[in-house]
């Protein structure tokens, strides 16, 4: 059995999700996998599980009735993961805009230097986009600038969604406490874990916009982040002075 686990959440990923799987599988380091689908109608759960008569314990799949949500498919994924066995537990997306190959590099950041959370940061050397409009580079960037600022998070892309934790960090944050679905879980998770106290280290990836499948982003996305943060230090505050 592996020590380390890579949840995807998928919805509509037919275009991809073999070759994200076969990918990560290929790779020196042995990684499981836990698929989290949410009811996906164009078959992506079929594929996944054909793929499992093939790859047998180190693949597996939560099927959900419909769309409930990134953080949600997360959630249930961290929660599955520490009912095993696994030391580090991964978020990566389905669709190539998180290479499969740099899952060893975060493993490495957390397992040989010491951080408790590492983070696959598309900043923390500039702005490593490929393929994205400039309008929507822009908004991710200046959206990470803002919420360093009013979070206090030394952290260039406080909203990147690949990341390795630490079993102990999900066992120490109260999952059922975060309130985010969308866009601003990332920020929720980086930011709980940071008030906790766990050690946080950015890891520079190269992020290439999917070339399958369809973009699950837009504009409501952000707004949750950016009125979210605000609560979420304003929160911290409160709790500071109980």
């Amino acid at each position: 059995m592996s020590d380390s686990i890579v949840i995807i959440p998928t919805y509509n990923e037919k275009e991809n999700i073999e070759k994200i799987i076969r990918a990560v599988f290929s790779l020196e380091k042995r990684f499981d996998v836990l698929v989290i689908d949410d009811g996906s109608p164009d078959g992506t759960a079929s594929i996944v599980k054909r793929l499992q008569t093939e790859y047998l314990d180190r693949l597996s799949i939560l099927e959900r009735t419909g769309k409930l949500g990134l953080g949600t498919a997360y959630i249930a994924g961290f929660k599955q993961a520490l009912q095993r066995e696994y030391e580090y537990i991964f978020e990566m997306d389905a669709d190539f805009s998180h290479n499969p190959k740099d899952l060893i590099r975060l493993h490495n950041a957390c397992a040989k230097e010491g951080a408790d959370i590492a983070i696959g940061s598309r900043y923390i050397t500039g702005v490593n986009v490929v393929n994205w409009p400039v309008s929507r580079v822009l908004m991710s960037y200046f959206a990470s600038v803002y919420v360093r600022i009013i979070s206090g998070m030394d952290i260039k892309d406080t909203t990147a969604g690949f990341k390795c934790y630490r079993r102990k960090v999900l066992e120490t944050i109260d999952l059922d406490a975060i309130r985010f679905k969308g866009y601003a879980f990332q920020i929720e998770m980086k930011f709980t874990a940071y008030i906790l106290g766990f050690k946080l280290k950015e890891v520079p990836i190269i992020f290439v916009n999917r070339v399958e499948g369809v973009s699950k982003m837009n504009s409501g996305i952000f707004g949750e982040a950016l009125f979210g943060v605000i609560r979420l230090k304003l929160d911290s505050l409160f709790r500071k002075r109980l």
